[in-house]
């Protein structure tokens, strides 16, 4: 049984039914890959790399008591062929590069939800099936499957024109075009450059074949087999100069506009790019990209995996990430010793904020005993929790400000 047959293992009577699920807008609901060299380019590909690089290291948890079997799936193995990192790095590629990420679950021999695989159809539909709304995909090998809607994930952006899906990326396929333009500039620059070396004007008007076998005799005899330096030419050339090779290289103002252009589109900079950002700058980035993105999954997921009555108690999923390993030492050495001793943090979470490993009997929490409740500042609790008034106290408080 191939991967295709073990992630669509049933299918709806009539596999392509012809009716679409009536939507709201007067768009079909159809989502067909663009496929416009977004991935194909270096610089946005590493804006993509950079995004995803960083949202595999999210932490899918299970939240509530519901399906607890699931916690080691998400945290280490969504599915047979992939890593629960590989699994959210691409996914998070698929949602950048189309607008429109679909997950489909993984079942066992039984239909009960055993894992997650993300797919990367060639177009996608909603089709509707006995009153209720599937989605129909076309991958590239030509094969099509239907799955129920409610049984399958998507994460949309840039969603505005369909109920559905999120719009292509066209709006890059200008930059994209001036991007590529600008490469075969260079490229064509740099050999138009190294071919032409000298210039070299005949004295007398002479046939094509004349020119032609003059021009091979000359490169011979001074520039293929001269070994002195010094180059000759009689009274068959007026003029002979050399010409300089200077490779063109585009505007660095027009790389910068374009580099811009690029960054204000996926909403990252340089820095991230480079990994040389600050924390501050990661915390901006995080939030703008990252955290999106982990709420949007947390929710697809957790629909997916649980019924609403298990939603409405409390059980659901999360993509959690570990945001204080970019922190420098000291807003790290300050959080710790803050939260610690006020029972917030034990002695492995601030271990773990520090990347070192966790130390035996280190998850109790510890708080500082001179707190007191405001109410309470005149009183003083003894070891067997009953309080009593502070010596010199009578406990009668009464015409006190």
């Amino acid at each position: 049984m191939g991967l295709f047959e073990k992630l669509f293992p049933r299918r709806p009577p009539d596999a392509d039914p012809r009716a679409y699920f009536k939507t709201l807008t007067a768009y079909q609901p159809v989502y067909t890959t663009y496929r416009g060299g977004l991935y194909e380019m270096a610089l946005t590909r590493a804006a993509i790399a950079a995004f995803a690089r960083h949202c595999s290291k999210l932490h899918l948890e299970i939240v509530g008591d519901f399906r607890p079997e699931l916690a080691p799936v998400l945290g280490q193995q969504p599915n047979p062929w992939m890593d629960a990192s590989k699994f959210i790095a691409r996914l998070a590629t698929i949602y950048q590069v189309q607008n429109n990420a679909f997950i489909v679950p993984v079942e066992d021999a039984a239909g009960r939800l055993v894992g997650y695989y993300p797919v990367l159809p060639q177009q996608t539909s909603i089709r509707e099936y006995g009153g209720a709304p599937y989605l129909q995909y076309e991958f590239w090998g030509g094969q099509r499957a239907a799955v129920e809607l409610s049984r399958a994930g998507l994460l949309t952006q840039h969603q505005y024109e369909d109920d559905f899906f999120g719009a292509d990326n066209r709006p890059m396929l200008p930059t994209l075009q001036v991007m590529r333009t600008q490469d075969e500039g260079i490229v064509n620059g740099i050999k138009n450059a190294t071919t032409i070396r000298f210039l070299a004007r005949l004295a007398a008007n002479l046939k094509q074949k004349d020119i032609d076998a003059e021009r091979k005799r000359f490169a011979k005899d001074n520039l293929e087999g001269n070994n002195t330096g010094v180059m000759m030419f009689d009274s068959k050339y007026a003029d002979v100069k050399q010409i300089e090779s200077t490779a063109l290289v585009v505007n660095p103002k027009q790389q910068e506009l374009i580099r811009e252009s690029v960054f204000e589109y996926f909403g990252t900079n340089e820095k991230i790019l480079t990994n040389t950002y600050t924390e501050d700058e990661w915390n901006a980035y995080y939030e703008g990209s990252i955290e999106p993105f982990a709420i949007q999954l947390s929710l697809v997921l957790t629909a997916m995996t649980f019924t609403p009555a298990e939603i409405a108690q409390g059980a659901g999923i999360i993509a959690t990430a570990n945001r204080l390993q970019y922190a420098s030492n000291n807003t790290k050495l300050n959080i710790v010793t803050q939260l610690f001793d006020r029972g917030f943090l034990t002695h492995n979470m601030g271990l773990e904020i520090f990347n070192m490993p966790p130390v035996e009997d280190g998850d109790k929490y510890y708080i500082r005993k001179e707190y007191a409740e405001v109410s309470k500042l005149n009183t003083e609790t003894d070891p067997t929790g009953t309080t009593e008034p502070k010596e010199g106290d009578n406990g009668d408080h009464t015409g006190d400000p």
